[in-house]
């Protein structure tokens, strides 16, 4: 791959959201805070550069996309940003507020009859058009170079170590895939000397990747029945890059936990109300299925998700010996 681009007129402030402490120990990463909403910004805002330095080349007119939300806003508004041409496809039958803020940064919306999958075709066919970028928060791995940052900045904020645990929301495995790349950075080059597992979230309802996983198998048995959730964000039903997610889990000793809608929407509702008794009971609270997150004396972060619904869960360590227990949780990271 190319150098990473670098474009700092292509920027809008992404990155180094709040941490903000819940409990003693459960601390919410307030990632809402970024400019679209939602942690594709961090992986769009270097597909922008690297559009950007191709369309001044001369080899670029027009870039596409394909998403069923965040993706989609944040490819419109980093395009616009850059002073990029931008077409974003998108699955018929999405909510008009979704496609609201896509078209609010001028791009072009192409509703596709169909699935997701359906979209994501049509996407690519376009993409070989001459003087066509495929913005893909999926394939590309641009966008992957992106997303690492948030381990990054969460291994400067914690003094230059990582937790025991990251857990994040698993849909097409973006998120996932960045905090993999980056732990082995990280290790590679003697920043850390152990890996944290990865635990990854699904939604009972739409958890192709969990059954996999479970099952001891290398990738998905096929698309997944899709039904109702609230974390409409991540019902990925044939996730693409499943056999790497499922690889870059079990590497790290991780495992995958599947949330019921009952206990999605508990956690929703703890968030919103005090604190009782020093607990959030529905912060990585029973429920789902899935063995418990590993390390899971210590505590947690909570991260917005934008439109796309609940966003991620960090676990954070123990304060070791000889650090201030009873120290603020603060963040200057990102995701």
């Amino acid at each position: 791959m190319p150098p990473l681009p670098y474009a700092p007129e292509v920027t809008l402030g992404e990155g180094r959201t709040p941490l903000v402490p819940l409990t003693g120990s459960v601390a919410a990463e307030l990632d809402f805070l970024v400019p679209t909403l939602s942690f594709k910004d961090r992986g769009t805002v270097v597909l922008a550069a690297h559009a950007l330095r191709l369309a001044r080349a001369g080899g670029l007119d027009r870039v596409v996309a394909d998403s069923s939300g965040n993706a989609g806003t944040a490819a419109a508004a980093y395009c616009a940003r850059a002073g990029l041409d931008c077409r974003v496809y998108v699955p018929g039958g999405m909510s008009p507020k979704k496609l609201e803020q896509i078209r609010a940064h001028g791009a072009e919306v192409v509703e596709v009859p169909g699935d997701r999958e359906a979209t994501a075709r049509m996407a690519r066919e376009a993409a070989d058009g001459p003087g066509t970028f495929y913005a893909s928060h999926v394939y590309n791995p641009y966008f992957t170079q992106g997303t690492k940052t948030y381990v990054y900045e969460l291994w400067e904020e914690l003094g230059g170590r990582l937790p025991d645990t990251i857990v994040v929301p698993v849909g097409n495995g973006t998120l996932l895939l960045g905090a993999a790349l980056a732990v082995e950075e990280l290790h590679r080059h003697g920043l850390v000397d152990t890996r944290p597992a990865l635990v990854a979230v699904q939604a009972e309802a739409v958890s192709p990747l969990a059954e996999a996983f479970h099952a001891g198998a290398d990738d998905i048995a096929g698309p997944a029945a899709v039904r109702p959730t609230l974390a409409e964000g991540i019902a990925i039903p044939a996730p693409p890059r499943a056999r790497q997610i499922l690889r870059a889990v079990r590497a790290t000793g991780g495992t995958f936990l599947t949330v019921p809608e009952e206990r999605i929407r508990a956690a929703q509702r703890d968030l919103a109300r005090p604190l009782r008794g020093g607990h959030r009971h529905g912060l990585l609270g029973g429920g789902g299925s899935g063995p418990a997150a590993p390390g899971a004396h210590g505590g947690a972060a909570v991260r917005g998700g934008g439109e796309d619904g609940p966003g991620a869960l960090r676990r954070l360590p123990r304060p070791r010996t000889g650090q201030n227990s009873s120290a603020p949780l603060r963040s200057s990271y990102v995701q």
